[in-house]
């Protein structure tokens, strides 16, 4: 059997210009032999496999050439490798200081070519500072590491530092390409993708990724066998679970994941790469940032695509709740489910409101779309309409069956419709019904004598807070109205018999166990003006506490002075002076500005406050 050289052996780079990736390091170094200006202290740092150890090989060869040699000459006897991962003691070190005396007797220059110098022990690394400071004249020194920051500071300034950076997924592809051309292998370009991005910035591990994929498929390389073999998810999955996210299929989205699950693939893998298929999907929003979208021609096409379908804000959330339950994973007892709630969620986020009723439940949209049947013009007072208009929606009243819009009602021409009972069908439509009729009135003016009743659309689900508040606000409107359809009184009365109201209502409170509501209520003394009861509290929050109780406290003040009129105004005034719970350090403060000789007596008697 003929003996199988790997790639990254075989194909390893010989001069410059072969280097991958690194454009600005070679150019560098190619200038600095040119002008004769290259240091004899180098350091290359960086990623694994990104051409490190190569660069310091060719750097030996380049400097000893003077274009008389001939071209396949290495300079073996010039060039010293030691790996410090295994000769990292201080004898190891002693040794390469007696060698660097010797000069070369081939070429110009000896280059040591010290491999993962980071492992160098502390006093290995002491050892070496006073040659690495003053080599020969003959001697380079290359040092090579990929944790730079574990080198003592004392060898960092003694070096011209080379950061190598990460190769491209474009730069690693195009290299794959050419190395599967000369090969003979016929790839496709999204499969050299999905290489190139397995590798993670490392020539090193694309070239050997290569070769396995290779060993497995042959000569006709497809995005099909790179998966596989890999075993990663490719964008074909990510594509069809966003698809059925903006569908709001959620038992479908379940069974994919299921599915992916079953393929031997982790649940914490495949939500990272939900959030960066979003990402790229946003990317391809905006003709600005596509490049940015590292894909092949072909895949690009598909992402554009599905960019159109998804709206940005349903990007953004996704992203959101993609990456949430990415930093949940690792602490979550059951991470199945975490990340099966996490893709329910994310197909909730387009979800048009609440689709889980029933046709039969729902009136039809006829229903209240229905022109208004004419009727005998009727003439009525401002009270008869107010009547009407809290009569029209309250439970258990009568109320038009045929309609959604109540017809707009004027003085000496206006039409009513004749009253039916709706009774069961209101009970429908605040409770079962996705769209609640709530009335809103416009205001008189004093140009046009009619009175409009509109009715306003919303949504409100029955079996929601929105709905069951909604339905207690209707409530309350209802018996106030009715107390205000009472006889109308208006019996005078003095501040004084307000106030005894008043208290008579606080003393009620207490009775009941309403002391927060009492505290408020006791809080300021009202004040009358006119048929206003004015008070004045420290705060918003003790002003909607009061409100929330203001039908039941007028109905009571009402009722006991006589007069229908009265009403209750409420100011806040945050300067309002604390009257009760002083602190001791701030009764201490108010003794002392009184008598300034009380700090003076705690002092000399050490006391506490």
């Amino acid at each position: 059997m003929e003996h199988f050289v790997v790639s990254a052996r075989k194909y390893r780079p010989q001069t410059f210009k072969d280097v991958v990736g690194q454009q600005a390091i070679t150019n560098t170094l190619l200038n600095a032999i040119e002008h004769d200006h290259l240091a004899q202290a180098l350091l290359f740092t960086g990623p694994r496999g990104v051409g490190k150890t190569t660069c310091a090989r060719i750097l030996a060869k380049k400097i000893n050439q003077d274009g008389t040699e001939n071209p396949q000459e290495d300079f073996a006897f010039n060039i010293f490798e030691l790996d410090a991962a295994s000769n990292n003691s201080v004898d190891d070190i002693r040794n390469l200081i007696d060698q660097v005396r010797i000069p070369p007797q081939v070429g110009q220059y000896k280059v040591y070519i010290i491999d993962e110098v980071h492992m160098l022990s502390q006093a290995a690394f002491n050892a070496f500072l006073k040659t690495l400071e003053e080599p020969p004249k003959h001697a380079i020194f290359i040092l090579a590491t990929t944790e730079k920051h574990k080198i003592i500071p004392t060898i960092l300034s003694r070096c011209q530092i080379f950061d190598f950076k990460r190769i491209t997924v474009k730069d690693a592809k195009q290299y794959l390409g050419h190395i599967a051309e000369q090969e003979g292998v016929n790839a496709e370009d999204d499969a050299l993708h999905i290489i190139a991005q397995k590798a993670d910035g490392a020539m090193r591990d694309a070239l050997s990724i290569y070769d396995r994929v290779v060993s497995f498929s042959g000569n006709n390389l497809t995005r099909q066998a790179v998966t596989e073999n890999l075993n990663v998810l490719d964008y074909d999955t990510y594509l069809s679970a966003t698809e059925l996210i903006l569908q709001n299929d959620i038992p479908q989205l379940l069974v994919l994941y299921n599915e992916i699950l079953s393929h031997g693939f982790d649940g914490h893998h495949f939500i990272a790469g939900l959030a960066s298929h979003f990402r790229d999907l946003l990317v391809c929003k905006d003709p600005k940032t596509i490049n940015l979208l590292e894909v092949g021609e072909n895949t690009k096409a598909q992402y554009f695509e599905q960019s159109q379908k998804a709206s940005t804000p349903f990007l953004l959330k996704g992203i959101e709740l993609a990456n949430e339950c990415d930093l949940q994973y690792k602490n979550s007892r059951n991470q199945r489910l975490l990340v099966e709630l996490c893709l329910m969620q994310l197909a909730s986020v387009t979800f048009d409101g609440e689709k889980k009723k029933y046709d039969h439940f729902i009136i039809p949209a006829s229903h209240f779309t229905q022109a208004p049947a004419p009727a005998p013009a009727l003439k009525l007072s401002r009270e008869e309409k107010a009547v009407i208009t809290n009569n029209e929606y309250s439970e258990g009243d009568s109320a038009p069956s045929q309609q959604s819009q109540i017809p707009s009602t004027e003085v000496g021409k206006s039409s009513c419709a004749p009253e039916t009972n709706l009774s069961e069908a209101s009970g429908e439509v605040q409770e079962e019904n996705d769209e609640a009729i709530i009335p809103v009135q416009e205001p008189e003016t004093d140009k046009t004598p009619s009175v409009e009743i509109k009715t306003e659309k919303r949504k409100v689900s029955g079996l929601s807070l929105k709905s069951i508040q909604k339905k207690k606000e209707l409530e309350a409107q209802q018996r106030q109205a009715e107390k205000e359809r009472a006889i109308e009184k208006n019996e005078d009365f003095t501040e004084a018999q307000m106030l005894e109201a008043w208290k008579e209502f606080v003393d009620k409170q207490h009775e009941q166990g309403e002391k927060i509501l009492a505290s408020i209520m006791e809080t300021d003394t009202p004040r009358l003006e006119g048929k206003n009861i004015c008070l004045e509290l420290p705060n918003d929050t003790m002003k909607q506490e009061l409100e929330r109780a203001q039908y039941h406290l007028l109905g009571h003040i009402k009722d006991k002075l006589q007069n229908t009129h009265i009403a209750l105004k409420i100011k806040v005034n945050e300067q309002v002076a604390k009257k009760y719970a002083f602190t001791p350090m701030e009764k201490y403060e108010k003794l002392r500005e009184k008598n300034p000789l009380i700090d003076k007596l705690r002092t000399t008697f050490d006391l506490d406050i």
